[in-house]
């Protein structure tokens, strides 16, 4: 899916959404630049995999956290992980770096990737801002929102502390 076609399937759903358009953001630091209606609910996405190549993962957290891979994998009892391929963006979620999402995960065919979801979005106010596929603009969903569509679609999610 792309951008609008994200756009229409929130709508055919009838779920709850705000879209920020703005230029194109590659990181925390430009989204910073923009005027965001829910400071503090705008998402930060680690596409991730295992040193075997088997088991891809996505990391969403508050976009002001640090992700500590090897603390992460600890805590989560994962394989050895590091940063997958531009390539493996494209083959897997149809996106390019900078525009990875949970939304990406529609786009994912074999089901392949797990989201693991800060549960500080839960914790707070509950909405969360992610890329439409596509970095120059933000939606902001409800989590449950976000959650359900995923599950939805047969990826796994899993709430955890980072």
């Amino acid at each position: 899916m792309n951008k609008q076609e994200i756009y229409s399937y929130l709508n055919d759903k009838n779920i709850w959404n705000e879209i920020t358009e703005h230029k194109a953001v590659f990181n925390m630091a430009e989204i910073s630049e923009i005027d965001i209606p829910y400071p503090g609910a705008d998402a930060k996405n680690l596409f991730v995999r295992d040193d075997k190549k088997r088991n891809y993962y996505l990391i969403t957290v508050k976009g002001d956290k640090r992700v500590d891979l090897k603390e992460f994998r600890k805590n989560n009892n994962t394989r050895p992980l590091s940063f997958a391929s531009e390539n493996d963006l494209m083959d897997i979620m149809n996106l390019i770096p900078g525009s990875v999402t949970p939304l990406g995960m529609l786009n994912d065919k074999e089901m392949k990737v797990k989201l693991f979801l800060d549960k500080d979005f839960i914790e707070s106010s509950g909405i969360i801002g992610v890329h439409p596929n596509d970095n120059t603009a933000t939606v902001w969903l409800k989590i449950e929102d976000l959650i359900s569509i995923i599950k939805e679609h047969g990826n796994e999610v899993e709430i955890v502390e980072i």
